[in-house]
């Protein structure tokens, strides 16, 4: 590594740790309200930051770049997309969200069905957690990093595998330090930190990258230079052959990225500290004006790298990083490194610090201990945090067979989202529909998809439809079940939510004029790339 890599790299990583010590270190993490929800006092900026810096994790950075690098983009629909999915948050989810109080959703369900429908999506979240979406992000940012840094030279280690063990190891160490000692409002504002490097540094991956495909020509003739060699490459629809067939962006895509933006703890426990609604709804839809340029740094490296790359062989997944090690100046490389680290640790330590929040809240506090004080739950959690840590760090390396990180980790991912998604919007739209109709939905669903999935005949049953249709016509029986069953054993009394008066519930003004202009701005994207 160039020793002008490495001081950057230490010196962005010691920064962004520097700064956010100083503005967390009189913050209360020995109790509950402080350590999980920051004390209820994200302010906009913030929250956007922490979103969108959660979400911008390796397995973004790799995985989507690398299924670009594949299918082009078309790909971009899981960040395009993702804009209608936060104007439904800010519109119709975070008001409810916030009007109950909640530190996590189970606890929301809780309060609408019952305790057993509460300890169900606990388990589902925990394990789904620990199985799939930790491991993947150990994963993707070891790749990431082994590509970046070119630590084989580094380190002298010439076994691929053992390289990758390691370097999950000391992430996924780093990760559960971050995330444990330090609680959400550190985790908030170092992802601010860390969000604004990494977006700088995708940006300028996108501009040393085509000035490489144009040998130095500029941006332009590189741009230009694409569209003519490979404009396949640069349509935004998706045929049936690709990952992202246009028809799914209607049933599968919406329907993932609603249950990722909408009600994904990892994801929306920070909404949950913001300082008022009128903060929390600026903060979503900021995510969403942020989340348009993503196809820029998401997308669009993938692309550069398949001009560049195209005909050596290399594994999409391992794309992106080559691209990086290759274009950016070494003083950039390291910064970029930092940044990435930063991405790592912010998704990692946001998804540990929602596992441990969901155990020690929802199963230690709640049936366990119900008697504990605030310390005793603070202490347990962090417990949990390593033991999940460590199942993730065991599991990460397992995931270096597949062929397409970014696609497997979606594909699994509908196991537990879909049943959570159909549950939680029929408690939030109903006040009829009884315990036992979610808890079905809940076990019925995983149980339904998990089947369609990994048992051969079934599977061909998928593969027939397609993956996203499929899940599209399992939400829609999830949801008529409860609803029948509403309907024929409905509950005695109707649920009425009641406002806690946690926080000021006056929406902002704006909402609907900003809702309504991104959502214009999505139907642009895809007009100017048809």
């Amino acid at each position: 590594m160039n020793s002008l890599t490495l001081l950057s790299f230490v010196f962005f990583t010691g920064l962004v740790a520097f700064i956010t010590w100083r503005m967390t270190r009189h913050d209360d993490h020995r109790h509950s309200k402080g350590y999980f929800l920051a004390g209820r006092s994200l302010t906009f900026p913030v929250i956007a930051g922490s979103l969108l810096m959660t979400n911008l994790s390796t397995e973004q950075m790799v995985g989507l770049n690398g299924a670009a690098f594949t299918d082009g983009l078309s790909v971009m629909a899981w960040e395009v997309v993702a804009v209608v999915s936060l104007v439904a948050m800010a519109m119709f989810f975070l008001p409810r969200f916030l009007k109950s109080g909640i530190t996590t959703l189970p606890e929301l369900l809780a309060l609408r069905f019952d305790r057993t429908t509460q300890l169900l999506a606990n388990i589902i979240f925990m394990v789904a957690y620990a199985v799939i979406l930790l491991p993947s992000i150990l994963y993707s940012g070891a790749l990431g990093l082994m590509g970046l840094l070119d630590l084989k030279a580094l380190t002298g280690i010439e076994s691929t595998y053992t390289l990758l063990i390691g370097t999950v190891v000391a992430v996924g160490l780093g990760g559960a330090i971050y995330a444990l000692f330090g609680g959400l409002r550190s985790i908030a504002i170092s992802d601010t930190l860390n969000g604004i490097g990494l977006l700088i540094g995708g940006l300028l991956i996108v501009y040393f990258g085509l000035n490489a495909v144009s040998d130095g020509q500029g941006v332009m003739a590189g741009w230009e230079e694409l569209k003519a060699t490979n404009p396949e490459k640069l349509r935004s629809l998706g045929n049936e052959d690709q990952s992202v067939p246009f028809s799914t962006l209607f049933t599968g895509v919406l329907l993932l990225n609603m249950f990722y933006w909408c009600t994904n703890q990892q994801i929306i426990q920070r909404t949950f500290a913001a300082k008022t609604l009128a903060e929390g709804q600026k903060g979503v839809l900021l995510t969403g004006l942020l989340k348009l340029l993503g196809p820029l740094y998401l997308v669009l490296p993938g692309i550069i790298a398949f001009q560049l790359y195209a005909g050596e062989g290399i594994k999409a997944d391992a794309a992106y990083g080559r691209l990086v090690y290759d274009v950016l100046p070494a003083p950039l490389t390291g910064f970029f490194a930092a940044a990435m680290v930063g991405a790592i640790l912010s998704s990692f330590n946001s998804a540990l610090n929602s596992t441990a929040t969901l155990f020690s809240l929802d199963v230690y506090k709640a049936r366990l201990n119900r008697e504990a004080s605030d310390e005793q739950v603070v202490r347990i959690s962090k417990w949990a945090g390593w033991i999940m840590a460590a199942a993730a760090m065991t599991i990460a390396p397992l995931m270096a067979s597949q062929e397409s990180l970014f696609v497997y980790v979606q594909k699994v991912n509908s196991i537990y989202y879909i049943p959570l998604l159909s549950v939680i919007v029929v408690g939030l739209v109903s006040k009829r529909v009884p315990a036992i109709a979610a808890n079905l939905a809940l076990v019925l669903g995983c149980a339904l998809i998990g089947l369609f999935y990994f048992v051969p005949p079934l599977a061909k049953l998928v593969d027939a439809v397609h993956n996203f249709h499929f899940i599209a016509i399992v939400l829609v029986v999830l949801v008529s079940m409860m609803l029948i069953i509403g309907k024929v054993a409905p509950r005695e009394v109707p649920w009425i939510q009641k406002d806690v008066g946690a926080i000021d519930m006056t929406p902002w003004a704006g909402t609907k004029i900003a809702s309504v202009v991104l959502l214009m701005l999505v139907l642009g994207i895809y007009i100017a790339f048809i």
